[in-house]
C-alpha cells in the first residue's frame, strides 16, 4: 500500500486523473468490441490486467464469436 501511495505523489496532482483517463481510453473500445463480437462486454476489464490483456486478444482473434453466422 505504501509503494501506491508513493507512486501517486511522485506523479502529482494529475497523475490519478491521467491514470483514469489512460484506463478509460483502453476500456472504451474493447467495450465495443467486445459487444460486437457477442461477448459480454464486462470482458474488456481484463484489457488492463497484464498478461491477461495479450489472452485476451488472441481469444478474440482466433476463437469464433457467438454472433458469426455460420456458413
Amino acid at each position: 500500500m505504501q509503494v501506491m501511495r508513493e507512486m501517486f505523489m511522485q506523479m502529482g496532482p494529475m497523475g490519478p486523473i491521467m491514470l483514469l483517463i489512460m484506463v478509460i481510453l483502453i476500456i472504451l473500445p474493447f467495450w465495443f468490441i467486445f459487444s460486437k463480437a457477442g461477448y459480454s462486454e464486462w470482458l474488456s476489464l481484463l484489457m488492463v490486467v497484464p498478461i491477461v490483456n495479450i489472452a485476451m486478444l488472441y481469444f478474440l482473434a482466433f476463437s469464433t464469436w457467438p454472433n458469426q453466422s455460420q456458413t
